[in-house]
């Protein structure tokens, strides 16, 4: 059976409806699919936002979901309306801008995030992607955990990338045309080790140590933003482009 992501969403669309009717109040879809640049391989990142969620609600989710086809690649992300609004504000600032909207939206969880918060996310990303690594080189010596830490750097990247233009990009290939310097060398060895199974001992090193020193430098940067404080941590503005940028009036 051909995987269709637009197929797959009616039907998602139409059991989820079905099932819990006047209490749904948005779906949507994220992921690589949502920025298109997903395989036929890739994970259906299906996000359902219910008026309220119980461990019943959540039941009955994984019954419907085991009723779709291609269960085995779908996740994915399911919320309370209110847990949602009450989310960690830089957390909130890539399920934003990752979510692809196709009934309902929450538009008002924009305003509560600042470039305080951007920055958050940006700090956040790095401290775990560092303890990552960290903990990979010495314990679990996995090249997949190693892969796992470079896709997740993508995630601070955009947010890094948001701060120096404005503007969220949300493919790789808007990143590489933004990004510099280590940040770039951290984006092209995502790319260089999304097809390797195996490193040398040399290349295990390299990639590791690269990251590493990546993550430790934002840490370091961070922190002394933090420190720093003042008016760049103001709010965040949506000019009549329609595009994002630092509102520092």
């Amino acid at each position: 059976m051909e995987f269709v992501i637009d197929v797959w969403m009616r039907q998602y669309e139409d059991a989820v409806k079905k099932q819990f009717d006047h209490r749904v109040r948005a779906i949507g879809f994220q992921g690589s699919l949502a920025r298109g640049e997903g395989t036929n391989n890739s994970d259906i990142d299906a996000v359902l936002i219910l008026d309220t969620l119980s461990a019943k609600d959540l039941e009955t989710y994984s019954h419907l979901l085991d009723r779709l086809p291609f269960r085995e690649r779908t996740c994915g992300f399911v919320s309370g309306e209110e847990e949602l609004l009450c989310w960690e504000p830089s957390d909130l600032f890539q399920f934003y801008h990752d979510t692809v909207w196709l009934f309902g939206s929450f538009e008002g969880v924009w305003s509560r995030i600042s470039l305080q918060d951007v920055r958050r996310a940006v700090w956040v990303g790095a401290c775990n992607i560092y303890h990552l690594c960290a903990h990979n080189f010495v314990h679990e010596k996995s090249v997949q955990q190693l892969k796992e830490g470079y896709k997740s750097a993508v995630f601070t990247l955009q947010a890094i990338a948001f701060l120096k233009t404005g503007r969220y990009e949300k493919s790789r290939k808007g990143l590489f045309s933004v990004l510099q310097s280590r940040d770039l060398d951290v984006l092209k060895a995502r790319e260089q080790l999304q097809g390797k199974t195996h490193l040398s001992s040399d290349e295990w090193m390299e990639y590791s140590q690269l990251l590493l020193d990546w993550a430790s430098g934002w840490i370091k940067r961070s922190a002394f933003e933090n420190e720093k404080g003042g008016k760049e941590y103001g709010k965040i503005r949506k000019d009549p482009s329609g595009e994002f940028g630092p509102d520092f009036t």
